[in-house]
């Protein structure tokens, strides 16, 4: 399907990964609509050629002509937009998103949503430290890991063209996993991260320490600056995944603690060696 140009694309949440995805998929000629809150989102795409048309309202024309909806919106806001609004999706449309939680929307939207409308559920591992469709990138992808969660109530043909449409936006490494899978590795590989840096970016308010920090400080902190609002939204609904990674960090650290309590060398060594082993298998190709 994803690869008919022929096939009209809406996204309905045109911010940073929107944007994205539109100029990205733009590239091969697809016509791409989309509806967002913001009419300065929308005017600013039209301008810059992102997008073929696009409304802050709930256009019934643009909704009911399209053939792949991609929904980039917070958890909750997904599912309200599918409960109050599925009647105006076209028959075989097929619907996708890029929320970082899925267990807790997947099996509730599937379970609501029309029999003549399929949802296969995605999830692009990539992200900026800023917002809006004006800092959206087709390079964003590049490199970057795209997870596919599909359930037993996906067809074959939709699960090909979700992957076909990870591999189009340029995403180096396509995969499917359970949504309970994802939550598992998303609760360590992001949220875990996530929760460290917030932590590391708090625990010591002494004034001026921007003056005298070095990259590995910056580097660690990078995602620290954050959106409250989307992010604390993930974490509860993923709250009991995230809590048991909490504890395995904590643990982990503790260990730590105890060795230089101890001046345990030969252990602080060996869990070195151990990081450095595995930090080298997660070094972009």
């Amino acid at each position: 399907m994803i690869v008919d140009t022929s096939k009209k694309i809406l996204i309905v949440g045109l911010g940073l990964l929107g944007g994205s995805y539109a100029k990205a998929l733009k590239r091969f000629g697809f016509h791409i609509s989309a509806i967002t809150k913001d009419i300065s989102s929308i005017d600013y795409a039209l301008k810059e050629n992102i997008i073929d048309e696009g409304s802050t309202q709930l256009d019934e024309k643009i909704i009911s002509e399209a053939d792949l909806v991609i929904f980039a919106l917070y958890p909750h806001v997904f599912v309200q937009w599918i409960e109050e609004n599925q009647s105006l999706l076209k028959s075989g449309a097929l619907i996708t998103d890029v929320t970082g939680v899925k267990r807790s929307i997947v099996y509730k939207i599937q379970d609501m949503l029309r029999p003549d409308v399929e949802f296969v559920a995605a999830h692009p591992m990539a992200g900026r430290e800023v917002s809006g469709v004006e800092n959206s990138t087709d390079k964003m992808f590049i490199g970057a890991n795209y997870i596919v969660t599909p359930t037993v109530k996906n067809t074959e043909e939709a699960i090909k063209t979700c992957v076909e449409l990870g591999r189009l936006l340029g995403f180096s490494n396509v995969t499917t996993l359970s949504p309970e899978e994802h939550d598992e590795m998303i609760g360590f590989l992001s949220q875990l991260t996530h929760c460290i840096a917030i932590t590391l970016m708090t625990c010591n308010d002494k004034e001026d320490m921007e003056k005298f920090t070095g990259d590995s400080f910056r580097d660690l902190t990078r995602i620290a600056r954050i959106n409250d609002l989307m992010w604390s939204e993930l974490f509860i609904e993923n709250k009991d995944v995230l809590l048991e990674q909490m504890q395995m960090f904590i643990d982990k650290f503790s260990q730590l603690k105890t060795m230089l309590e101890n001046e345990d060398v030969d252990s602080m060594r060996e869990m070195m060696r151990h990081s450095t082993q595995r930090r080298a298998l997660f070094d972009k190709k």
